[in-house]
């Protein structure tokens, strides 16, 4: 007999919604938008002066969204509360002059983004989905969201030494999507096509930011459904979970103490080194206007940071069945056992025993188990935005996400429940 879920599955069927809708980190800030738009927020622009008052506000630039919920009677010194994620994942991402071809095939050159797991996206149905800069300086989002492009497989009769030596790819060479037929290669095809798509007038389309994605769509998987298959959860489980997070606190009928935050940046994958990155100016801007605009000081400015926490929230690593030396031997966090707190003592990781100590006492408030993560010794650790953004801000902040398998894979596996599990921690941190 199937055992029943062990929580409501509305989260996370709410987050496969949110997944499938969000191809690129411009869906993805513009439908974080249009939920925080259905509590209360309001965006405000920053090139407009801005006003102290109360309630949600969200500022959207490019692909990074941060919103904030200013509470009655808040004083300019009000410390802030921050769950930090980012927009972006690693994906193939289409070139300045993208129509190519040989053969009598017709392809789209791509650039390989942050680190996909190359071999994930072969043989994969794609759609096209970005943003479309017109010529009067306006943009336009675009999905073509059905099988548009694939990167087919050299056929093993004639390649036998995959067997023996393992697949080897050229990302230059190998990565390349066809998408028709024709001996004629016109320059201007795919955008021309875009636009004819998005409705856009032919020749208007003068900038783009486009990338690739799997249109096979986010499912429950497993004999009892307790896990999640799908795209880019790296690191949208975490913008969804923060977002709805956020949302509860701001429609909540008790007003937080401190003011609470969502900070989502693109570039990750990368570095973060952008405008709209974890290492660009764009949160300590809109936390510093925040201070101001309700009458603070430069003073009120420091003490407002000195008290503020940032949750890091990013995707880490579950114990995999088939490489589990791979993972430290005392460590193994498990899909389904809630959120993991990520410790690395060289800072790859921001956790310290302080930090250790808040992300308890929001688990314990929200009744939220937890797991701790480290890496081997042996083994490379990554990092996220989390030492980017204490250092930065100089602000406390901790690392904590959700334990996956494949991550950067086309389609990324976490536990069904833990989605839930996180935006339990999240909500209970920022009311805290």
């Amino acid at each position: 007999m199937t055992e029943p879920a062990r929580f409501d599955r509305g989260h996370t069927d709410d987050l496969m919604t949110f997944l499938a809708a969000s191809p690129t980190p411009y869906h993805a800030v513009a439908n974080a938008a249009e939920r925080l738009e259905k509590a209360g927020f309001r965006q405000v622009a920053e090139t407009d002066a801005w006003d102290g008052t109360s309630g949600g506000k969200y500022v959207l630039r490019g692909g990074a969204i941060v919103a904030w919920y200013v509470p009655e009677g808040a004083a300019p010194h009000t410390p802030f509360r921050i769950v930090g994620a980012h927009t972006d994942s690693p994906n193939l991402r289409v070139k300045p002059l993208p129509d190519s071809g040989a053969h009598g095939w017709r392809q789209v050159a791509v650039e390989i983004y942050g680190g996909p797991l190359l071999n994930s996206w072969l043989d994969r149905d794609l759609g096209i989905a970005g943003r479309l800069t017109l010529r009067d300086g306006s943009t336009r989002l675009v999905n073509v969201d059905r099988p548009l492009l694939r990167v087919p497989q050299l056929a093993i009769h004639l390649d036998r030494s995959v067997t023996a030596d393992g697949l080897k790819l050229d990302k230059q060479r190998h990565m390349q999507p066809v998408w028709g037929l024709g001996r004629d290669v016109r320059d201007g095809d795919l955008i021309a096509f875009l636009e004819e798509t998005a409705g856009i007038p032919a020749g208007e389309v003068t900038g783009w930011d486009l990338m690739t994605h799997s249109v096979e769509p986010p499912a429950y998987l497993g004999r009892d459904h307790e896990l999640l298959a799908g795209p880019r959860m790296d690191n949208l489980l975490s913008v969804h979970a923060g977002t709805a997070a956020l949302a509860a606190v701001a429609s909540s009928s008790s007003q937080p103490a401190s003011i609470p935050v969502l900070a989502a940046f693109d570039h990750e994958e990368n570095g973060s080194q952008s405008d709209t990155g974890a290492d660009g100016p764009l949160l300590g801007n809109v936390l510093e206007r925040s201070v101001h605009a309700r009458g603070g000081s430069f003073e009120d400015r420091a003490r407002a940071f000195a008290g503020t926490v940032c949750l890091s929230s990013d995707t880490g690593h579950a114990v995999h069945p088939n490489y589990a030396e791979r993972h430290d031997p005392t460590h193994h966090p498990r899909v389904n056992g809630g959120p993991i707190l990520k410790v690395n003592v060289n800072n790859r990781y921001a956790t310290d025993g302080s930090g250790r100590a808040e992300f308890t006492a929001a688990c314990e408030a929200a009744d939220v188990p937890f797991q701790s993560f480290v890496s081997n010794n042996s083994m490379p650790c990554g990092t996220t935005i989390g030492p980017i953004t204490a250092a930065r801000h100089g602000i406390k902040t901790v690392d904590i996400g959700v334990a996956i398998l494949s991550m950067h894979s086309v389609r990324e596996l976490c536990g069904a429940d833990d989605p839930f599990l996180l935006a339990g921690a999240l909500t209970a941190f920022l009311e805290r």
